[in-house]
């Protein structure tokens, strides 16, 4: 199940703003029933209703686990200089071991 957060994010995005821009005017909380939306106060744009926040469940899922995923790659790809020398030393070693990672862990 996709967070509050997740979906909040979504929803701003797809009404052209984003999260960082709108942190300040946006609160989340959970006072032991669930999470909600605290404090609303984006300029030009709605607090999202329970169904349009459900509506991105599906994209929420997806996005939450291609961050997983990100994450998984980037600790597998190693530190870019050590890439870099890999590359000039063996580019078609660097491209084997770039594959095989990205298909251990493909995206949603």
């Amino acid at each position: 199940m996709a967070t509050l957060y997740t979906k909040v994010k979504l929803y701003l995005e797809a009404n052209s703003k984003t999260w960082d821009a709108e942190e300040d005017n946006i609160k989340l909380a959970n006072e032991g029933s669930g999470d909600y939306i605290h404090t609303w106060s984006v300029d030009g744009l709605n607090k999202p209703s329970d169904s349009q926040l459900a509506s991105y469940e599906t994209a929420g899922n997806t996005e939450e686990s291609n961050i997983s995923v990100r994450t998984t790659r980037k600790a597998a790809y190693g530190n870019i200089g050590d890439q870099l020398d890999e590359i000039y030393k063996d580019i078609d070693g660097w491209k084997a071991r770039i594959k095989k990672i990205k298909d251990d862990n493909p995206k949603g």
